[in-house]
């Protein structure tokens, strides 16, 4: 049984009792909420044939420290609105009735014994939309185990092949056992890609993964693990939007935008591996303009 008493739902396991004061990630007992949006920047295949977009309820706080994050208002900070498990209840039903493709839960770890109630309260009011689990992978067995049956899509980071990386950026150094274990755990309950007929996901895991400045080699590391993993029964999505935000500038090297050359040649690399679902990105997305804007938008009671 997962609980925010004697806190353990992520890999920090920090122990507190989240009734009495906030864990290491920054939550209290309650879910707080910075964004409820029709997001039409997800992967396709969640956003709907038509573009209508993923219906995104953006959590505030995060278990991980990762210094360039673009959402480091929510993330860091925790800017956002407390809200009861009822009224996390109306925000999923009000997703649906604006028509969203899918309900897209954005760094929903810290807070899944709230969302697990919720869904429950919301399906009893005839919510049917796929659930999206959107994190960074930095999750516990236990908590991947307790998503069993609730959720259709893994949304997965995979963000760093190496300690160091993970230490350095994230605060996070045993980030890649934890993450691909996981992922792992992940697949095993969704199973391979199945679309529908229009190319929605219906089930199934997509991994996304970032490509640093610096660091084209260790994605190239990431996208080995992927292949030898679970070959093309998992959709990736291989990014290109950093962006130096937060305390990038603070690391070495982290403090540039990634060169056209470094992200063709991890692109070049799944190429070679064979590997056929992957989304890459085109053009110029490293670009603040992409950021949403927490402004508790859709939180409040309508």
């Amino acid at each position: 049984m997962i609980s925010i008493t004697k806190c353990e739902l992520c890999p920090r396991r920090c122990g507190v009792e989240r009734t009495k004061q906030a864990g290491f990630c920054g939550a209290g007992s309650r879910a707080r909420v910075a964004l409820v949006s029709l997001h039409k920047w997800e992967e396709p295949c969640l956003t709907g044939s038509d573009g209508r977009g993923a219906g995104t309820v953006f959590f505030s706080y995060c278990n991980l420290r990762c210094c360039f994050c673009q959402n480091h208002e929510i993330s860091h900070e925790g800017r956002g609105i407390e809200v009861t498990d009822e009224r996390l209840a109306e925000i999923f039903l009000e997703q649906q009735a604006r028509g969203a493709a899918t309900l897209d839960l954005v760094t929903p770890t810290h807070y899944v014994p709230e969302i697990l109630h919720a869904l429950e309260l919301a399906r009893a009011k005839g919510f049917h939309l796929p659930v999206v689990y959107n994190s960074g992978a930095y999750e516990t067995q236990e908590t991947i185990e307790a998503l069993h049956g609730q959720v259709d899509v893994f949304l997965p980071d995979l963000k760093y092949a190496d300690e160091a990386s993970a230490r350095e950026y994230s605060l996070a150094p045993d980030y890649f056992a934890v993450a691909t274990q996981a992922i792992a755990a992940m697949y095993e309950q969704v199973g391979p890609l199945q679309f529908a007929a229009d190319g929605q996901l219906k089930r199934g895991v997509i991994i996304r993964h970032l490509v640093l400045p610096g660091h084209r080699h260790e994605s190239m590391r990431v996208l080995d693990w992927i292949h030898e993993t679970f070959g093309d029964k998992v959709q990736i999505s291989l990014m290109n939007q950093y962006t130096p935000m937060y305390r990038a500038a603070e690391h070495k090297g982290m403090g540039r935008r990634l060169t056209t050359f470094e992200y063709q040649s991890v692109v070049d690399h799944a190429l070679e591996l064979g590997i056929t679902h992957c989304y890459v990105q085109q053009g110029r997305t490293a670009d603040t303009k992409f950021v949403p804007h927490f402004d508790g938008s859709g939180v409040r009671a309508e």
